[in-house]
């Protein structure tokens, strides 16, 4: 396939952005600081960079992938929460943009576009119905049933991070607050009395889990964290397969890990699903929304 797309993948910090090909094929890519608060710079950052790609090429269409339940239809995001982006909240980016530009725009809901990815021509091509979770700052993800996106009647499927899953701490009873990167970050934090602003990466907790027992405490409660979630999503939509992604699902015994502990659970023999890591890394969501993109358009892929 030879059509080229600009898409953009929207974060709380950065907005990664690219010229891919309908076959996944990046041809380039950057990223700029997001304008979380600010509507019109926001608009403005993606005008310009529509404007510099489209003089370098021939492009067919914009596809973009954002955080919130986004209706795929409209691209109207319905919601008071977009992770941190606030200038987004209850607004129409796919509207305001094709007021300004020539060419289609389509969005999608950042984990949905990571699940579309993975059914491309990642670890769950040829796979009807499948579960992908996103492990970062929260938890996200996307639900595939007989190869659709189930989007539900707000477009707030897949927002895994809402489950309730350890009742015991009313400040950290939902996944998003007990499962998340974020959260075994804010224990380690805690645990070593960091200042907020110091910088830590995930693979640096596990690393000091294996000298320290009581770093191995918090590592090991998290690891329960995410195998639950997990286990009721499992046990709830008797998936073919669980994807993983985020960037700790380049932790090479993490699967292994989460395996060991769900196989401790009573009834993970009878709902026992495989467990994979996803392909896509940092450029899903821009794969994700230009599928996306196509599908609305009437193209299969």
């Amino acid at each position: 396939m030879t059509d080229k797309f600009i898409a953009f993948d929207v974060g709380g910090t950065k907005v990664k952005h690219s010229v891919i090909l309908g076959d996944g094929i990046i041809l380039e890519k950057a990223q700029y600081d997001t304008p979380v608060s600010d509507l019109e710079r926001f608009l403005m950052e993606m005008e310009l960079i529509i404007k510099q790609y489209r003089s370098r090429h021939s492009v067919n269409g914009i596809a973009i992938s954002m955080p919130g339940p986004i209706n795929p239809v409209t691209g109207y995001l319905d919601s008071d929460t977009a992770g941190n982006v606030v200038c987004i909240r209850r607004r129409s980016i796919k509207t305001l943009l094709e007021e300004k530009i020539d060419v289609p725009v389509e969005v999608e809901n950042d984990g949905n576009c990571a699940a579309l990815a993975e059914q491309f021509n990642g670890n769950a091509q040829g796979v009807k119905n499948f579960v992908c979770v996103t492990i970062g700052t929260g938890i996200g993800g996307g639900i595939v049933v007989d190869g659709k996106v189930l989007h539900g009647k707000s477009f707030r499927g897949g927002e895994f991070g809402f489950m309730i899953t350890d009742r015991s701490l009313p400040d950290k009873a939902i996944w998003h607050r007990n499962g998340s990167t974020g959260s075994l970050i804010q224990d380690y934090r805690q645990f070593m009395r960091l200042d907020t602003n110091e910088k830590v990466e995930g693979q640096a907790i596990f690393q000091q889990a294996e000298q320290n027992e009581q770093c191995a405490a918090i590592l090991d409660e998290w690891l329960t964290s995410i195998s639950s979630g997990l286990y009721n999503l499992a046990v709830t939509l008797n998936p073919e397969i669980i994807l993983v992604g985020g960037g700790v699902s380049a932790q090479a015994d993490l699967l292994q890990k989460i395996e060991t502990k769900l196989e401790q659970m009573e009834f993970w023999k009878d709902f026992r699903v495989p467990l994979a890591v996803c392909k896509h890394k940092n450029d899903a969501g821009m794969i994700g929304a230009v599928q996306h993109f196509l599908i609305r358009q009437g193209q299969n892929f």
